[in-house]
């Protein structure tokens, strides 16, 4: 039986992805110090891997497809497919960024004051790249972690990943400028994407996922309104298309339901109470296909 393998990110973004996972449809179990996940789905293969090598691995054809940071792609250079972009992170919904940080008492202020200065990064490429464009020569040297720590005492600035930039500034540092902003991408061996039973596959993978995601941040939200208020009803909601409209029983009033974005809905439900609908059930979703 031929089967797709896919990799999946070790470190910080592991449950998060175990999770999306499961809300695509996958039971994915990752225990101990193994490297392979089981997986309910005989026709995958799931491996750990660092989304550092992700890229290469799958360039290489050693993996067909993987998750990992469209920052990663970059850094290594990798010729393969962008399947999907899956917008997620360790804490929230939003892209990454990497950015250069300085200490607050830092006399740099802006990109042209790294002229000559030592920074330290994991992402070395791009932004030995980000500063070629700028018209700036830096020394730029590897960092194999902590490199929050390694300012002021051992380089002037750092290259460094942050969602919110919370703990840049707990941690005395003040950003300068983006060097770049990254998401989480699908992404497919161009071999293994030519091949027609795997592109099916990957396929199917990229819209449960897509689906997965797009699931997280919205809710469905079932109500009653009698005859007289579904006007009124109707008139307050949002919806993906149009909200679902069925007649109860007896003609005593209106079924309505309507998927809507999670943050939308707090201040609604109240809303239409008062509008009149009533017997308001908000639930959450596993996948949204638009």
């Amino acid at each position: 039986m031929p089967k797709l393998t896919l990799a999946i990110p070790k470190g910080s973004l592991q449950d998060s992805t175990i999770e999306m996972m499961r809300k695509a449809g996958y039971r994915v179990e990752a225990s101990g110090r193994s490297y392979y996940p089981v997986v309910d789905d005989e026709e995958l293969s799931v491996r750990l891997v660092r989304p550092q090598d992700t890229p290469r691995f799958v360039e290489r054809g050693i993996i067909d497809i993987g998750l990992t940071g469209a920052d990663w792609v970059a850094e290594n250079e990798s010729d393969v497919v962008k399947v999907a972009e899956l917008v997620y992170a360790k804490q929230e919904l939003i892209p990454v960024r990497w950015v250069v940080a300085v200490p607050e008492e830092s006399p740099i202020r802006k990109v042209e004051h790294l002229q000559g200065k030592r920074i330290s990064t994991e992402l070395v490429n791009v932004t030995r790249k980000f500063l070629g464009e700028r018209g700036v020569e830096a020394e730029i040297e590897f960092s194999h972690g902590a490199t929050e720590t390694k300012v002021p005492d051992l380089v002037d600035a750092i290259v460094e990943l942050t969602e919110t930039g919370e703990s840049l500034k707990a941690n005395g540092l003040r950003i300068v400028e983006t060097v770049m902003a990254s998401t989480t991408w699908l992404i497919a061996c161009k071999k293994s994407w030519q091949d027609q039973w795997k592109r099916t596959r990957i396929e199917n993978l990229a819209t449960l996922f897509q689906g997965a995601m797009l699931a997280c941040s919205m809710v469905g939200l079932k109500m009653n309104a009698p005859p007289d208020c579904l006007k009124k009803v109707l008139s307050l909601l949002p919806a993906l298309r149009e909200p679902t409209v069925s007649t109860l029983a007896g003609e005593a009033g209106y079924a309505v339901e309507t998927v809507l974005e999670e943050r939308t809905a707090r201040a609604l439900i109240p809303r239409l109470k008062r509008a009149g609908a009533e017997g308001i059930i908000e639930y959450p979703l596993n996948k949204v296909i638009p």
